[in-house]
């Protein structure tokens, strides 16, 4: 779909679609349900995966004023999710205008595997 260079010529940043249903749970709360995921990878690092945004249950995300920078995808903003009587800052992000390198992404939300459970297939 995409892909930014590394110095050697091979792609850095790869985007696919996932093929196979993907949800996303805080504790029991179904908080994304989807057919159309991304799973963007970058260089060394773990998978991620990112569900378009009108896929996520947005009633349990909290705006933070938390911003990120990455070099090849742009600035991240972030959510606090809640549900449940619970809370986990800063445990959901996206791009909303990524670089073009990343530009698959823009739409879409991504979630920190250790604080909510993100299960593909």
């Amino acid at each position: 779909m995409s892909a930014a260079e590394s110095q050697g010529g091979t792609p850095y940043i790869t985007i696919e679609r996932e093929t196979r249903p993907v949800n996303v749970l805080f504790g029991d709360v179904i908080v994304a349900t989807t057919n159309e995921a991304l799973v963007l990878k970058e260089g060394s690092r773990p998978p991620v995966v990112y569900v378009p945004r009108d896929h996520v249950a947005t009633e349990f995300f909290i705006p933070t004023d938390h911003r990120t920078t990455c070099p090849h995808k742009g600035e991240a903003r972030y959510w606090t999710i809640s549900a449940a009587g619970r809370a986990s800052e800063n445990a959901a992000w996206a791009y909303d205008t990524p670089k073009a390198e990343a530009a698959a992404i823009a739409g879409h939300v991504a979630f920190y595997p250790d604080r909510l459970r993100i299960e593909v297939g």
